[in-house]
């Protein structure tokens, strides 16, 4: 009979240290995969700046800007950085709320940051129709109608990602972020959401960056 009984409770202890062992690799996937997203996304923009220095150095026969250039409008490329820039602060700061316990001022601070990204990805498609050039015309039109369809694209994706995020926040308890969660099988739950939660964030943050960068290449140089 001992034996018996003890067999079920090994059998607990290891059921119970294979979920600690993947709970805590999905823990660190979120991070990880995180920063090799932005390794990954660097290595993209990073081929649309070096394009940019080296044909604005190069400017062969005159084709960076091309004859009859004129720039697209400077007060909707920086609205539209500063919805980005906004957008992620807007985010980061629902992301210290919900840390200290507070999911319902996440959510809100997530739906305002979903708007704010929206509302760049719009005006960077509607920017794109209305140019002021042709696409390919010169060096510099080509890479501007290269990279911003790119950059709204990725945009698009994670705030996809953020809406999945609000989704999966509707069945978690409130309570769960202030106080420990009953079970084990719920406390996993809170800390993979909050680990989904900071890894959207970093990304969000660095696309805010890249789209400043290539801002002051466009809109300032």
């Amino acid at each position: 009979m001992a034996d018996m009984a003890a067999q079920p409770s090994a059998e607990a202890a290891v059921q119970a240290e294979d979920e600690g062992f993947y709970h805590e690799a999905a823990l660190n996937a979120a991070w990880t995969g995180s920063r090799l997203a932005i390794g990954g996304l660097t290595f993209l923009f990073g081929c649309f700046a070096f394009a940019y220095f080296y044909l604005r150095s190069l400017d062969s026969a005159a084709r960076w800007r091309g004859s009859g250039y004129v720039h697209p409008s400077l007060w909707m490329g920086t609205t539209i950085m500063f919805l980005a820039l906004l957008s992620a602060g807007v985010h980061y700061f629902g992301l210290q709320r919900i840390k200290a316990g507070h999911k319902a001022t996440w959510q809100i601070d997530s739906l305002v940051a979903m708007a704010l990204g929206l509302a760049a990805v719009a005006m960077q498609i509607y920017q794109l129709a209305v140019l002021p050039f042709p696409p390919g015309s010169s060096g510099y039109s080509s890479l501007f109608t290269g990279f911003y369809p790119v950059l709204l694209t990725i945009q698009f994706a994670v705030l996809i990602w953020l809406e999945i995020l609000l989704a999966r926040s509707r069945f978690i308890p409130a309570m769960s972020f202030v106080e420990q969660p009953p079970t084990i099988t719920e406390i996993y739950s809170v800390q993979r959401f909050q680990a989904s939660v900071s890894a959207f964030s970093t990304i969000w943050n660095y696309l805010a960056l890249v789209a400043v960068f290539f801002w002051f290449l466009f809109y300032a140089l």
